[in-house]
């Protein structure tokens, strides 16, 4: 009898949707996965996207979790694969009003149009490495010893970064279309969390993608690719991150 009732208990445990140390949200599906396909062809970083590798590659859309947000809902597909010496995230963004203000290394661009990966290698911490990019291609990057401190003057070395717009950059009557974002994340400079670089084939990481779309004035809104089960819109929360699985 004792064996049952610890079998149901750990059963309601390990439920999909139960909310948990930082989910407030219940009754969530669980949380997607997502095959990285080795690659031989070269990428080159360039902001089109144009190899054969990336139409090869399996597409993410990102979801809008929250209706209360204001911003219009674009549509942004994100897609994923590796090398030996790489990981590289391709971005394409539906825009009608490309907006970017910030230009340095670490600004806030997350105020601007923006894309972000979250990274988290490893099982035995909810740390996690994050990249947020505008649609200049400004990088802010960091590591995050979640929930306590974000450290933001961290760099990751050596990120390959290019952004390609179809249309023009601060321009309020312009008809833009959208833009594109090429990311090449160096294995190496990740070793501060993960423990076998590159990733062997069958290794799973935890990662989160987001978009973060508008301005505060005409309207915001974040796009995911895992409901974050936050009240309020925000991504971060290393219990509802996707599974990496590398091919």
């Amino acid at each position: 009898m004792k064996l049952i009732v610890l079998s149901l208990f750990l059963l309601f445990l390990t439920l999909p949707g139960q909310t948990g140390k930082y989910t407030e949200i219940g009754g969530l599906p669980p949380v997607p996965s997502y095959a990285v396909s080795a690659i031989r062809e070269k990428i080159v970083v360039d902001g089109q996207l144009s190899e054969k590798a990336w139409a090869k590659a399996a597409p993410i859309t990102l979801m809008f979790p929250w209706e209360e947000q204001m911003g219009v809902k674009q549509r942004t597909t994100v897609r994923l694969m590796r090398d030996q010496n790489y990981l590289y995230v391709g971005y394409e963004c539906e825009d009608a009003d490309i907006t970017a203000l910030h230009e340095n290394r670490d600004d806030p661009v997350y105020q601007d149009d923006c894309v972000e990966i979250f990274l988290k290698p490893s099982d035995k911490t909810d740390h996690y490495f994050g990249l947020e990019m505008n649609a200049r291609g400004v990088l802010f990057d960091y590591y995050y010893a979640f929930p306590e401190k974000n450290d933001r003057g961290f760099n990751l070395e050596g990120v390959l970064l290019k952004t390609s717009l179809n249309g023009l950059l601060n321009q309020d009557e312009a008809n833009d279309q959208g833009w594109t974002l090429e990311l090449a994340i160096p294995w190496k400079s990740l070793n501060k969390l993960a423990g076998r670089l590159p990733p062997a084939k069958g290794d799973e990481w935890r990662a989160q993608i987001n978009r973060w779309d508008g301005t505060e004035a005409k309207g915001r809104r974040l796009s995911m690719w895992c409901a974050s089960g936050l009240k309020k819109p925000g991504p971060h929360n290393p219990e509802r991150f996707g599974k990496l699985i590398f091919k």
